[in-house]
């Protein structure tokens, strides 16, 4: 039988139910420290922030204090998790390329300092605000450096014609300092990028850290703050081949310390912003597979959740590795597809795929469902969104409830 920690798939069921989300909180904890262990110069200082969009819970923001990590939000509901967890203001940085003034005026009622600003019509929204605020604003530029990194083009993120970030080669980058060094209550820090997601090639990240310090000498002022995002990538299946957290760390140390000692430019403090790798591979999702049925070229297995509640393999193709959970160590004998519940063509989750031959009532484990699950899953078909648990050795505990029908039509009206 597959485990999580120390307790069976059957045992989480049993308590649980399914679908199920599962974080192992060990290997959390050992990603975290794997960033904070390698991840460091002698020339800067340098921070972990957790984009949280990968993940975000009351617990997961818990384990982020609790680590002494900062934490990445792009929305107000984000910024309302870690207000309610009570982490230091200090810590939050607030990206977002279409914030709101209401999410604006929640960030300045909590007194969050840090700001990568997106473009600069934002920056006006905030230069008109902070006037009347009684504290500074560190203000970042978000700069879409025009590397794609290559992934799938809907986790590109700083391809020229990106929704994100001033464009490295565009004039606003300058008038936007000039606006930041003239309003009461903000100061320029510097640069934040992300050049994309589930990234395996570095050539990317290096080719953009030698943009980003030709942007820094053309300011010809001192720049304090540089923000190189995430974009580690995980493996999914045995075709994907990443790199360790230790070699991510070291090439973006390397090479920063390298363009420091090259260009004679300091920085105070270097950044990076991992979501997926820091959550990605702790993460898991357990089914029930309820039917079997033979169509005339295929075997599906039918599971109990779908694409409500992992939308990747049908909104990009993303691929997983998946077992049956209960027999484990048996000969992978049927080649099926994985389809959920979901009335669409598309809720097929794993197209045919090595596993035993299955029964009612076994169990599918689906590995690495750690980022973009349970964030990226609605309630299509009005289905309950599954509850999310972490493990930690012999314990586990509930950390997001299963919803209730009553749950789905609460905010109805009649």
């Amino acid at each position: 039988m597959f485990r999580i920690g120390n307790l069976s798939a059957e045992e989480l069921r049993e308590k649980y139910g399914t679908p199920l989300y599962v974080y192992d909180e060990v290997q959390i904890k050992a990603n975290i420290n794997e960033y904070k262990d390698n991840f460091k110069s002698k020339l800067y200082d340098t921070k972990i922030i957790y984009a949280s969009k990968a993940f975000s819970s009351l617990y997961m923001y818990k384990l982020v204090k609790e680590n002494n990590i900062g934490v990445d939000v792009v929305s107000g509901g984000e910024l309302y998790g870690v207000i309610k967890e009570k982490i230091d203001p200090n810590n939050i940085h607030f990206h977002g390329n279409n914030k709101s003034e209401a999410e604006m005026d929640m960030a300045i009622g909590y007194k969050v300092k840090n700001i990568i600003v997106d473009n600069y019509d934002e920056l006006k929204m905030w230069a008109k605000k902070t006037p009347s605020i009684n504290y500074e604003l560190n203000i970042m530029l978000r700069i879409n450096v025009g590397v794609s990194a290559h992934t799938h083009e809907y986790i590109i993120t700083a391809h020229p014609d990106s929704k994100f970030g001033y464009y490295i080669e565009n004039e606003d980058i300058f008038d936007s300092i000039k606006l930041i060094d003239s309003t009461p209550n903000m100061k320029f820090m510097g640069f934040s990028t992300h050049i994309g997601s589930q990234i395996f090639d570095m050539r990317g990240f290096e080719l953009t850290i030698e943009k980003l310090f030709e942007l820094m000498k053309k300011t010809n002022r001192k720049i304090e703050y540089l923000c190189l995002g995430g974009g580690c990538g995980v493996k999914y299946t045995d075709a994907d081949k990443p790199i360790t957290l230790k070699e991510f760390s070291n090439i973006l140390i390397d090479k920063v310390d390298n363009e420091i000692k090259r260009t004679g430019i300091s920085i105070s403090e270097l950044s990076i912003e991992p979501g997926r790798s820091l959550v990605g591979n702790a993460g898991y999702q357990i089914y029930t597979i309820n039917q079997m049925k033979k169509a005339l070229n295929k075997t599906y297995y039918f599971i109990d959740g779908g694409m409500n509640d992992n939308i990747r393999p049908a909104l990009y193709g993303a691929l997983y590795s998946v077992d049956i959970a209960n027999k484990i160590d048996e000969a992978k004998t049927e080649v099926v597809s994985i389809a959920g519940k979901c009335c669409e063509s598309g809720d097929v989750l794993f197209k045919d795929v090595k596993l035993p031959k299955a029964e009612a009532n076994d169990l599918l484990v689906v590995y690495t469902t750690g980022a973009y699950g349970y964030s990226m899953a609605s309630n299509y078909n009005r289905l309950p969104r599954p509850a999310v648990v972490f493990v930690d050795g012999n314990n586990s505990r509930l950390a997001i409830k299963r919803e209730t029908y009553e749950d789905l039509y609460k905010n109805d009206l009649d």
